[in-house]
This record gives C-alpha cells, structure tokens and sequence, in this order.
C-alpha cells in the first residue's frame, strides 16, 4: 500500500482516510456579517471532492474587530449575529459541502491580534503594547487586561462548540505565525510582568488554558489539533528550543495533531520570504536543502512530542512526500503532509497523487514576480521589493481561491500585477462593509 493512501488513527479515536491534508489558508469570502456564505461551499465541496484526506479552514476569529483579515469568519461570543440561527445554518451547509468526499473537515480558531491591519482595527488587542513594524499597516496595540485574557480562553471554547454543533469534524487552534496566541509564547511581544509573561512556563499558560478549555467544550471524542511555530525565525523569539519544551508539555493536553510551522508577519518563511536582515535568525545548509522548509524541525519535534505530526510547506513531490512519512509507523520526520498553495490552482492534485496519475506539481513561485529583472525583482538589492514580489505572489494565490469559489476553474494565466490590484480591491470593499456594520476605531 502507497504510504500516502494509508489511514492515520488519531488518540480520539478518529481516522484519517489518507496522509494528505489542505492545509488552512485564509480565504476572505465571508459576508459584512463575518459569516459563511455559498462561496465557502462552492470552494470546499471543490477540494473535499479532490482527494484530501482532511481539510482545514482558513482561520476563523473569535473576536469580530481583531480579524486576520476581511472577509475572515467570525463566531464571536458578544455578537449573536456571528452564531445564530441564520449563521449556524451557514456553518452547517459549508461542514456539508466540505465533507461530501468522506474527509474530515476542522476549523482552525483563531485571534490575529497584534497582526489585524489598520484597515480592519485601529486597536488591536496583543500581550503587550509592542507595534508590529511593517509598511506602517498595524497600529500600536493595547494589552489586554487579565479579565480580557480569561474571557478569550472562553471565546476560543466557545466557538469550537459552535463547530462541533454545525457538524465540523474537528478544530485546530491556530498557535503560530505570529498571531495572538503565537505573540504570548515570545519574549518580543510577550513583555507582561504577571502570571501570563515573563517565564516560558507563563507565556505558555494562555496556550495550555486555551487547550483544556477548547477540550472540554468538544469532549475527548473531537479531534482537537494545534498549529505551532517550530521557530519565530527572528532574534530574542519563540526559538526551537522554546517549542520543545512547550511540546513536552502539551505531551498531556489532548492534543491529536500538532502542525509544525514557523515564522511571522516580521519573518514569513512560509511564504518564501525572509524579512529584515538584522532581525532574522540564520537558516542552515540542512534546511534550505530539503524539500519542506519545516521538516527538520519536524524530525526534533518527533523526538519529544507523543502525538501525531503534520508538516506544511514547500511539498510538491510524491518523493518528497512519501520520504517525509517514512516506510512505516513513526519512522519518518511527520504523519500528514499539508498542501496548501498547489491545490489553489490543482484542487485535485491530492486525487490525482492518491491515483498514481501524478508524482509531482509544478512550483509557480519562481515565476510569480513583478519583474524578472531590475529593482523590482525578487533578485533586486530591496528588502522592499522582496516584499511586494512575495506580496503579489501571494495575492496570486489568494485570487485563484476566488476563482474557485466561484465554481471556476483557477485562472493559471492570470499576471501577477493585475492579480494584485483584484485582491486589494476586495480587501478594501471587505473592509469597508464590515467596519459599517461592526465600527471600531
């Protein structure tokens, strides 16, 4: 039996029907009422029927101000129109469509924090005052009160209710990339001075009560997953050696999957692009050698943590895949291989893996720039244009998934530049409509 068609048990007791999962990627469909709309549907009844054996969403907020960005869904519970009758028959019908080709279906849950732009909060809430310096987009956050923080824990738990009850399979609690609860876990943006900052064993503590309040909300029957940095890739971070000890501790939380990532908006090594200079921590040989960027952090983590492991970002070969895996149970670097950006524009490409009819994908990223030469390239001497060539990219991306949402198929020929103007015109319009019915500063 091919390692990738091979079921994956969970510790809940739920299985897996295959090694390959759509990783969460946040798609901007909602309403300005931050609910599900028929685009959700359209989308995830297109990759449940494309072979993966589990799909994860984009990440869902649980506050209404502090979106990741618009268009994201929100089951915030100080808003009832974000749970209601009307909004959990939205839930309902997008659980439907996305599990219509036998997979599991989870909600990741998420706060973004200190990383929710100008254009959707002018007050993001973060563990402590420390801006996020990027194009001038975030503004200063404020720290959050303890009562704040307790009442969040609740949000989180809250909302995975929500899911179980709308028929999701299962949840992921959104733990990196530089989002609120990644932004406790580092010493950079986690300056408290009471029980929730300063040791590691405190900028854990919202982690860990997040867990056991998210588990007990869902029952031990739920699959209940974690996305965690491997690593914040910058200076005075969240470091690998941080992630080991808080995998040992998480060792007796229940946790069924934990997805290994790394990076934030500061240093986004998932998106290819490596920020500012002076504050990025150095890659190795080892590293940059390997197909996906995290799985030598996978093959550390795999030593500590006793639970299932998923590693996304970089595959684009069965090769690499199956390497990955291992021959067998608990020889290989993870357990599920995540796929994010080939099944954008290939929604089928786990089918197409599963069936033998393919070994591999095309990576589009080295010819997804605004120019191939000059100071506009992705080759050019500028942090600044590094960052909007890694922007439009990921714009290109992003407006392959409206297409698919559409019921079309992706638009591969699309240029970069117009893909751009597309998706910041969506973001604006988003934003606006959002801010009429829900207005904060």
């Amino acid at each position: 039996m091919d390692v990738l068609t091979q079921p994956l048990a969970l510790p809940c007791g739920a299985v897996l029907p295959n090694r390959l999962a759509k990783a969460a990627m946040t798609e901007g469909l909602a309403d300005a009422w931050l609910r599900a709309t028929p685009a959700h549907e359209r989308l995830y009844r297109t990759w449940s029927e494309g072979g993966s054996g589990l799909l994860i969403s984009g990440n869902v907020q649980v506050d209404r101000f502090d979106l990741e960005r618009p268009g994201n869904v929100a089951i915030d519970q100080t808003e009832p129109r974000t749970f209601d009758a009307e909004a959990r028959a939205r839930l309902a019908a997008w659980a439907r469509a996305g599990t219509v080709g036998g997979n599991q279906f989870w909600v990741q849950l998420a706060h973004a924090g200190r990383q929710s732009p100008r254009y959707v909060t002018g007050r993001p809430l973060a563990p402590s005052a420390v801006q996020l310096d990027l194009l001038g987009n975030y503004a200063r956050p404020r720290a959050l009160t303890e009562g704040e923080i307790v009442d969040l824990i609740g949000r989180f738990a809250h909302a995975a209710q929500v899911v179980r009850e709308s028929g999701f399979t299962g949840v992921q609690v959104h733990g990196a990339h530089g989002y609120l609860i990644s932004s406790f876990l580092s010493p950079v943006t986690n300056q408290r001075t009471d029980d929730w900052g300063g040791s590691l064993a405190n900028r854990a503590r919202f982690l860990l009560e997040t867990l056991r309040a998210v588990r007990k909300a869902v029952g031990r029957d739920f699959p209940m997953a974690l996305k965690l940095n491997s690593d914040d890739f910058r200076k005075g971070g969240f470091t690998h050696e941080d992630c080991l000890q808080v995998v040992a501790w998480l060792n007796g939380e229940g946790v069924d999957l934990l997805e290994v990532s790394g990076g934030t908006y500061e240093q986004p090594r998932l998106i290819g692009f490596e920020g500012r200079s002076g504050d990025a921590m150095p890659v190795r040989r080892s590293t940059r050698a390997r197909e996906a960027y995290f799985l030598e952090y996978a093959s550390a983590i795999r030593r500590v943590a006793r639970m299932p492991l998923m590693v996304t970002g970089g595959f684009r070969t069965r090769a690499g895949m199956t390497a990955a895996l291992g021959d067998a149970p608990d020889e290989g670097d993870c357990d599920m291989i995540g796929l994010g950006r080939p099944l954008c524009w290939m929604p089928d490409f786990p089918l197409q893996l599963l069936t033998g009819e393919k070994d591999g994908i095309e990576n589009l990223d080295d010819r997804l720039r605004l120019r191939e030469r000059g100071w506009l390239s992705p080759q050019g001497s500028s942090v600044a244009a590094k960052a909007l060539n890694a922007f439009a990219a990921q714009s290109w991306y992003y407006c392959q998934l409206f297409e698919l949402a559409k019921g079309k198929p992706a638009a591969v020929s699309r240029g970069v530049l117009s893909t751009l103007w597309e998706y910041l015109g969506a973001e604006l319009k988003a934003a606006y409509a959002t801010r009429r019915v829900y207005p904060r500063g």
